[in-house]
């Protein structure tokens, strides 16, 4: 096992050999180090993850959780994989044994001082261009949920707050209680 270097394009193949010691992101053949997550990041995660865990049984969508790679461009250059802290995949096509292959229906990165700007920015961009359905940025220290969502190729966004219910737009009828996110 190998890790990357810096100044390197990097393709899925490359990130296949890396080090298991450390997480890594690569975005545009560029490799990203991942920190590990906050204990409240960790809740905030768990409380989400539970409450669309809670919606999705016995339906055909499927929740993950990092880390769990998503293969952004796989039948492209296959140079970007990210791993969000959750996402969920409704077409069963796009899952292999090693993860997403294309774009999931709902992708959820929750900010941490560390990737607030990477998660913001540039997979903000990646997402969009890959055609992520719908995008939620959670801020822990604002206590907000920035939902995006796709249309016509581009986002609208929706801001709640830490007392909202926000829907979830790829999913009918799921809902998640913000108070109990941000408890």
């Amino acid at each position: 096992m190998v890790s990357p270097k810096q100044n390197i394009r990097y393709t899925y193949a490359d990130y296949c050999e890396w080090d298991d010691d450390t997480r890594w992101e690569l975005i545009d053949g560029v490799a990203y180090a991942m920190t590990g997550p906050s204990t409240t990041h960790q809740r905030i995660s768990g409380r989400i993850h539970g409450q669309l865990y809670n919606y999705l049984q016995g339906k055909t969508c499927e929740l993950f959780a990092a880390p769990f790679d998503i293969r952004l461009n796989a039948d492209e250059d296959d140079d970007t994989v990210v791993q969000p802290d959750l996402v969920v995949i409704c077409d069963q096509t796009k899952l292999d044994d090693r993860g997403c292959k294309g774009a999931p229906d709902l992708v959820i990165e929750i900010l941490s001082p560390s990737s607030r700007r990477h998660d913001m920015l540039l997979k903000f961009q990646r997402y969009l261009k890959a055609g992520v359905r719908e995008y939620w940025i959670v801020d822990p220290d604002s206590k907000t949920l920035s939902v995006h969502v796709l249309d016509n190729g581009r986002y609208t966004t929706n801001v709640y707050g830490d007392e909202d219910i926000a829907p979830v737009h790829v999913l009918d009828g799921c809902e998640i209680n913000l108070s109990d996110v941000f408890a």
